[in-house]
């Protein structure tokens, strides 16, 4: 089999087991045998157990914003209409079946030291979040995007987290609703300046 295909395997393997049941929470033996690989095959293309880690972060990175910005950007063009989306999506997330949070904030919470790679990548992710939000935020008619944002990127990361506790899919559709009275509030804001 070709190495870049074992990579993949192994790669694939600890997604989903890392996922399911945290990094913490699955061994190499558990890898290797999802992957059908080697300890050899895992420590030539990862390093170390923290590189498949990190190799995973960094994957799942960039395949969640991935989706995330381009369903929500497909909702339309209007600021207002992308910054709902936002929740639309998450609840589109939360009632996969293999839901099991987030990610980021799973590594973070199993990972104390605030300068580990794993760390780091979930702080980036957080932060790249935020950017997008933002960014939305921005083209809109709002007396202060960033705060706006702020608060939007609260309203998420709660309903990621409500999602999963509670096993509860409709809490996006409820950080929705205190969305939508957060930009008419800023909305408002605005018009009574003019």
């Amino acid at each position: 089999m070709p190495r870049t295909d074992i990579r993949q395997q192994i790669l694939d393997a600890a997604a989903k087991l890392f996922y399911r049941h945290g990094m913490n929470g699955v061994g190499i033996d558990a890898i290797l045998a999802e992957a059908k690989a080697s300890s050899r095959s895992l420590y030539h293309h990862f390093g170390s157990r923290d590189g498949l880690a990190l190799a995973f972060l960094e994957r799942r990175d960039a395949q969640w914003l991935e989706w995330f910005t381009g369903t929500v950007n497909e909702a339309g063009p209007g600021a207002e209409t992308r910054l709902l989306a936002i929740f639309d999506a998450l609840e589109a997330w939360f009632r996969r079946p293999d839901y099991r949070g987030c990610a980021f904030i799973n590594a973070a919470g199993e990972v104390a030291d605030t300068k580990h790679p794993l760390r780091r990548v979930a702080t980036r992710h957080k932060r790249a979040l935020f950017a997008f939000i933002l960014d939305i935020a921005r083209k809109g008619t709002f007396d202060d995007p960033e705060i706006l944002a702020r608060e939007i990127f609260l309203l998420v990361e709660g309903a990621i987290v409500t999602a999963l506790v509670l096993s509860a899919p409709k809490a996006a559709r409820h950080a929705r609703s205190a969305a939508s009275t957060l930009i008419a509030a800023h909305r408002r804001a605005t018009t009574a300046l003019h």
